[in-house]
């Protein structure tokens, strides 16, 4: 049976504990700062945040003995999940956050980065 090793995971779920408490604190612990007019800096953090969020999940596939056909599947999956997970987090921020609300360009920033992270991996892994 051709695994992957589970220890090789923990940075990403490490990771996914620290978004999902950065995610859901209160929002005036946040500045807000933007960048060359409208452009807020904090889309760039959430693509980062979540591209990188995505990177610790795919690496450890990319680096595993799967067949490329296997990584691009689980690539896409992860990319998928990550995304999803993105909008579920605009949802709970809208919902349940305290001074938080639900921004569809987070989620689309959230999206680019996992897009992003795909996009990586699949060059270099297959």
């Amino acid at each position: 049976m051709n695994r992957v090793n589970f220890v090789r995971f923990i940075p990403g779920i490490a990771w996914f504990l620290i978004v999902m408490v950065l995610l859901f604190a209160p929002g005036n612990e946040f500045p807000s700062t933007k960048w060359f007019g409208d452009i807020q800096i904090d889309k760039l953090v959430h693509a980062g945040v979540f591209g990188l969020l995505g990177l610790l999940f795919m690496i450890p596939v990319g680096l595993s003995k799967k067949e490329k056909r296997e990584k691009l599947q689980y690539f896409i999956r992860i990319a998928l999940v990550i995304s999803l997970w993105g909008l579920t987090s605009e949802f709970i921020q809208k919902y349940w956050a305290i001074g938080r609300n639900f921004d569809m360009l987070d989620w689309l920033a959230d999206s680019i980065g996992a897009l992003v992270a795909f996009i990586y991996c699949r060059k270099k892994y297959i």
